[in-house]
Order: structure tokens, then C-alpha cells, then sequence
């Protein structure tokens, strides 16, 4: 294994900068509150001063990057309360949910499932470890090959498909080819009735704010140079197409406004998200 297949993906690492962000250039209250990530990156010094942590550029994409985690963890607890303790977390990078929420997830009785590549995924471990941070045996790591059988090395690690379960992919539809978007979605179409996933999706470069275009624009030309590019954009409309040929029986779509609404009505400083990413929640 190569030291660039066991190190962090860059934009996992910059998800949990721009979290992080949040707390440092936001006023409260804060939509989300997690340095933990951060601790794990272990940026350096300075890792404020980068070009992609520029503070008023970045506002509105760190918003909804917050947001994001907020609302998928909200549905998560939500559906936990009515008995839903299977949680599986696509494309985990430095999600932090099991370290900081670890006595909702007890009291809860939770099982956290985190599916990622095999590098990220051990570095990870060995950043955990490091920090004197347990891995609990409610938490699981499933390494994976995602042009693989991935899906069976999840039922492998214990993940129960004839019970329900929430399945939630952050930032990950967007590298992925229509085929495969599609093939996920059935794939979670199959669970246990009562199942729900929940899902990001990019919006078309034409549908975003105008004044976020150019930095969407940037955002694309570094992921292809990176050889990561982006493959799939959804409008509204397709998106909920695509969930319901896959079988979900309820589909629906979670508006940049809607997530405005529930987590920065209040606020007096402007911060909201983008309608570059919005997401969509669909039921078995």
C-alpha cells in the first residue's frame, strides 16, 4: 500500500477543516460543533491560512457543509428514538459521530457502521488510537474496495438487512458515475422496510447562486486535476426520479432553503447554506 492510499482523502480532510471553521469564524450559535475532526487531520499550524479555508469565500460551503452533518444526524437520532440502531456511514472519511456522540449512540443502542477505502480507513484507526480515543465494539470499520463487493463485506461486518437501518453518503454522489448512483440506490432499496437514506447531491453549475459559480467552477477543475473529477450533478426533479425506479417507497428533497429555515433562521449574521448541494431522504 502506497503512503498516498493510507493517508486522509483531501476533501475528507477539508470537510473536517471547514467544520472546524465553523467554530472559529461563526458566531454562536453554532449549527454543529466538532474540532475532533481537526485533531485527527492534524493540519499543522496555519491551516487556517489556506486558499480553501479563506474565510468569506468559503462561507456559504461551509455552511452547508455543516448543515449537512447536522441534518443527517438529526435523522439519525430521530430514527434511533423509534428503534431504527443500525447507522451506515458511506464514504466515513473523518466523520466523527462515534467519538463525540458515543453516549447518545449507548443510549441509543446504536451500531455505527463506517465503510471506506482501506487506507484512509487504517490511518484513521491509527489517528484514533493515537489520540487515546477507544474504538468501541458498537463501531465498526468495514474497509472496502467500492468497485468491489462492498455491500457484502458490510453484511460481514454484522450490518442486519432484514432489519431497518439508516444509510447516510455526505459529498460522495458527485464522484460517482449515474450507474453507480444507481446501484447504491437499490442496494439500500433492498433493506428492511422502515430503512431510510439519506443522501447529498450536487446541483447543476447553473443552478447554484451566481456569486458561488466561479468558486464551484474551482471546486471541479482541482477534483479532475486531483484525478477525482466530478462525474454526476442532479436536479431536484432527477434525483427523486432515481430513488423512486430504485424502489423507495417516499422520497424527498431537502431544499438549501429548507435547511436555511431549520438551522439559521435566527441568526443575524447572514451565514446559510448554498443551493450547490442539497439533499435528498428516501424510505424503504
Amino acid at each position: 500500500m502506497s503512503a498516498e492510499e493510507a493517508a486522509p482523502e483531501h476533501t475528507a480532510v477539508r470537510v473536517a477543516l471547514w467544520r472546524a471553521l465553523h467554530l472559529r469564524a461563526d458566531a454562536p450559535p453554532h449549527v454543529i460543533e466538532d474540532e475532533l475532526g481537526l485533531r485527527i487531520a492534524d493540519p499543522g499550524e496555519g491551516w487556517w491560512e489556506r486558499p480553501d479555508m479563506d474565510v468569506d469565500a468559503t462561507r456559504r460551503t461551509r455552511a452547508s457543509i455543516v448543515a449537512r452533518a447536522r441534518f443527517v444526524e438529526d435523522l439519525v437520532e430521530e430514527l434511533a428514538e423509534h428503534g431504527v440502531d443500525q447507522y451506515v456511514v458511506l464514504g466515513a472519511g473523518l466523520d466523527t459521530f462515534a467519538q463525540r456522540r458515543a453516549a447518545d449512540a449507548v443510549r441509543l443502542g446504536l451500531r455505527v457502521f463506517e465503510v471506506d477505502r482501506p487506507g484512509p480507513q487504517a490511518w484513521k484507526r491509527r489517528r484514533l488510537v493515537g489520540l487515546g480515543l477507544d474504538v468501541p465494539e458498537w463501531l465498526r470499520f468495514v474497509p472496502v474496495d467500492f468497485e468491489g463487493d462492498w455491500w457484502g463485506r458490510l453484511t460481514e461486518a454484522g450490518l442486519d438487512p432484514a432489519r431497518p437501518a439508516v444509510v447516510a453518503s455526505a459529498g460522495v454522489t458527485m464522484y460517482l458515475s449515474e450507474d453507480a448512483v444507481t446501484a447504491t440506490f437499490r442496494l439500500v432499496a433492498g433493506l428492511a422496510p422502515g430503512s431510510t437514506f439519506v443522501t447529498t447531491f450536487l446541483r447543476p453549475v447553473e443552478d447554484v447562486e451566481p456569486e458561488q459559480q466561479a468558486q464551484l467552477r474551482v471546486a471541479m477543475a482541482g477534483a479532475r486535476a486531483a484525478g477525482t473529477p466530478f462525474l454526476s450533478f442532479y436536479r431536484p426533479a432527477r434525483i427523486l426520479a432515481l430513488a423512486r425506479e430504485a424502489g423507495f417507497h417516499e422520497r424527498r428533497h431537502v431544499s438549501a432553503a429548507d435547511l436555511e429555515k431549520r438551522y439559521f433562521a435566527d441568526r443575524t449574521d447572514g451565514l446559510r447554506p448554498s443551493r450547490g448541494e442539497e439533499l435528498l431522504v428516501a424510505t424503504v
